[in-house]
């Protein structure tokens, strides 16, 4: 095992905390990436991570060296980013963070047309819902919901997010459709588990508590269940598209949609350089542009 690659496994270690997510993340198991550091630290003569029964954290030097792994790393994938550039060809390992959603739903055919076309390109996609430090963490790019993009790191903006208010036919015909926010008191809703919907009137942006029939966190789930006919469901356009196109949704309230924020493709200043970063968020940007 090289230095190099002893490195690279240390410091994916450091970033999700403890082997496990580790070894999912790199694709390897998690007794091989437990003996690689052991290895490492033998090699170095020092220790460099703090061991528990919960979790793994870097001693002082620990943090010392992954601080040094990091820079070395990133100077590393640049430098092929170079040569690959020279050449127009796209190469190596792209590190993206998307919303679980999103990520099946909007970006999968948009990632898998992207990485046919360039089919020497390597991507590991994280899934998760949570706000990722892109540096820290060693990301390329995230694609975030958001009304304000994180200062400090490169935003392109790819599309329009609004809420989206929508029931089935057969909910329509039972009870009619509410003329107002204020009337969904009398109806039957589907929300997150926070339960605000928020809906705008005449400029000004109302918060509404509503009492729902069904919560969820998961918003294809709240998808279905309206289409099932259980009641009113307010989602991120994306989530309904399809259903409203096919006609198992009708959308109400329109008058009142509210404005959630845009769909950005974010990536910290130093990764501007990259061609492989500069040609996916153009290839994000056209793809959105054509939907």
């Amino acid at each position: 095992m090289s230095p190099l690659e002893q490195m690279r496994i240390y410091a994916e270690v450091v970033k999700h905390g403890n082997f496990t997510a580790a070894a999912r993340h790199l694709g390897i198991s998690k007794q091989l990436v437990s003996r690689r550091v052991m290895e490492l630290e033998e090699r170095l003569g020092a220790r460099l991570l703090q061991r528990t029964t919960r979790k793994l954290s870097p001693t002082e030097l620990g943090r010392v060296f992954f601080t040094r792994c990091q820079t070395i790393l990133q100077e590393i994938d640049e430098a092929e980013q170079e040569v690959a550039s020279s050449t127009g060809e796209l190469r190596g390992l792209l590190r993206l963070s998307a919303p679980v959603s999103f990520a099946s739903m909007v970006l999968s055919p948009a990632l898998n047309r992207f990485m046919q076309l360039h089919p020497n390109l390597e991507v590991a996609l994280d899934v998760d819902n949570r706000v990722v430090d892109l540096v820290g963490e060693g990301y390329d790019m995230a694609i975030r919901i958001t009304k304000q993009p994180d200062e400090g790191l490169i935003a392109r903006k790819l599309a329009d997010s609004a809420l989206a208010y929508c029931c089935s036919p057969s909910y329509l015909a039972q009870h009619g459709a509410p003329q107002s926010p204020m009337q969904l008191g009398r109806h039957r809703c589907i929300t997150s588990k926070a339960g605000e919907w928020l809906f705008e009137d005449a400029g000004e942006l109302l918060k509404l508590q509503v009492h729902p029939v069904l919560r969820s966190n998961h918003g294809e789930v709240m998808c279905e269940a309206a289409i099932a006919g259980l009641g009113i469901v307010g989602l991120p356009e994306f989530y309904v598209r399809k259903a409203l196109e096919t006609g198992a949704l009708v959308q109400v309230l329109q008058e009142y949609t509210a404005d959630i924020g845009a769909v950005y493709a974010l990536y910290p200043p130093h990764r501007q350089a990259s061609l492989m970063v500069r040609s996916f968020a153009d290839f994000l940007q056209e793809w959105f542009r054509a939907a």
